[in-house]
């Protein structure tokens, strides 16, 4: 992934602007395309940070959250045969995966910040982050999917490859 279009580019005061516009109530705004924009770059740097993360550090032992533990058991409870290896993007979008996924989800709003902000998620998990291979998701899918990813030890080949390069 190249950064060279980032957060960073934005510069301090650049950067400074988009935090403050993405900390104003989502009502505030209409359909403006800059702040689209703002909000599908920070996505992308926080995509980008994590897939850095898991290449360099043994996923299996990532903690992304204070409650790890707790997601990660709701997260197989509700969702037991779900295939995280390579997720269908159906199992996140068809009208009945978004029934069973928003009691699961609501269950953490006072919990996770920012639970319901979106994020990007990659499909295949042995893949890196590409238009194909990255679906749209709420913070709290991610960290379910991640988490669960890191614990099985599906994440574990992005880090063998990274470091088998070195």
């Amino acid at each position: 992934m190249a950064s060279d279009s980032g957060l960073s580019s934005l510069g301090v005061e650049g950067a400074s602007a988009a935090a403050h516009a993405l900390s104003l109530p989502a009502d505030s705004y209409g359909n403006n395309p800059q702040l689209e924009v703002m909000w599908a770059m920070k996505a992308y740097n926080h995509a980008e940070v994590y897939f850095n993360l898991i290449s360099s550090v043994d996923p299996k032992f990532l903690k992304l959250t204070k409650v790890d533990d707790t997601i990660y058991t709701s997260f197989r409870e509700a969702f037991q045969d779900m295939n995280i290896k390579l997720i269908h993007p159906d199992l996140l979008k068809s009208a009945e995966a978004k029934e069973k996924w928003r009691p699961f989800c609501n269950q953490f709003e006072n919990v996770i910040e920012d639970f319901n902000y979106g994020t990007l998620l990659r499909l295949d998990c042995e893949r890196d982050y590409t238009e194909e291979n990255t679906i749209f998701a709420t913070r709290i899918q991610f960290f379910a999917i991640e988490i669960a990813r890191n614990r099985e030890g599906l994440n574990t080949p992005v880090f063998t490859s990274k470091t088998n390069k070195s």
